[in-house]
């Protein structure tokens, strides 16, 4: 594991668009929801201790915001070959058990983590109806083992700031987790810090 911050994708950026499969082989793509009110990308992956230390509320959060006509997706970009645990069947595995109510989708080119320019696991993205980013950052100050109860308290309260028809403040924190599991020679320049 290497501890690794967000990239800060600039708020204002349209959000890239993709079209990947779930681990079924059905394809989605932000096309796919019908005028949401916002959109909350999250880069996760099945193995990452943050990730898992996350979870939870991480379901809980997406299940009350989906209700509120926010098209929520997870995307795993790691690699499979050399992680299988983060391949798409134990995704599908995954997602059930934890009770995500939203598309977690496969990025087996890793292409759409570079759009994004993602790096970590959980990485968060929020964009507006118009698909601008507004949020990029952490879910909240958790991590495992500092004893901070998880709430989603940063994610929620940008959620709530775009439903509310309002900018969410510019004050973000990156988010920090794992390091998304390049393939070998795939790394892109950006991380390479």
């Amino acid at each position: 594991m290497v501890m690794t911050s967000s990239t800060m994708l600039p708020l204002g950026s349209k959000i890239p668009s993709f079209r990947l499969p779930d681990p079924a082989g059905k394809m989605v793509s932000l096309d796919d929801f019908k005028n949401p009110s916002a959109y909350l990308v999250i880069f996760m992956c099945n193995h990452c201790p943050f990730v898992k230390h996350v979870k939870g509320e991480l379901a809980s959060l997406a299940r009350e915001y989906v209700a509120k006509n926010v098209a929520v997706v997870g995307i795993s970009a790691n690699d499979a070959e050399n992680f299988p645990e983060d391949g798409p069947a134990k995704m599908a595995e995954v997602a059930k058990a934890a009770g995500y109510a939203f598309p977690y989708l496969y990025d087996e080119t890793q292409e759409t983590a570079k759009a994004y320019r993602a790096a970590c696991t959980p990485e968060f993205y929020l964009a507006d109806k118009s698909q601008k980013l507004v949020y990029r950052g952490q879910m909240d100050s958790s991590r495992p083992g500092n004893s901070i109860p998880v709430t989603g308290g940063d994610l929620r309260k940008a959620l709530d700031a775009v439903l509310g028809g309002r900018r969410p403040s510019g004050e973000q924190k990156p988010g920090i987790g794992c390091n998304i599991k390049w393939k070998p020679g795939n790394e892109p320049d950006y991380f390479k810090r």
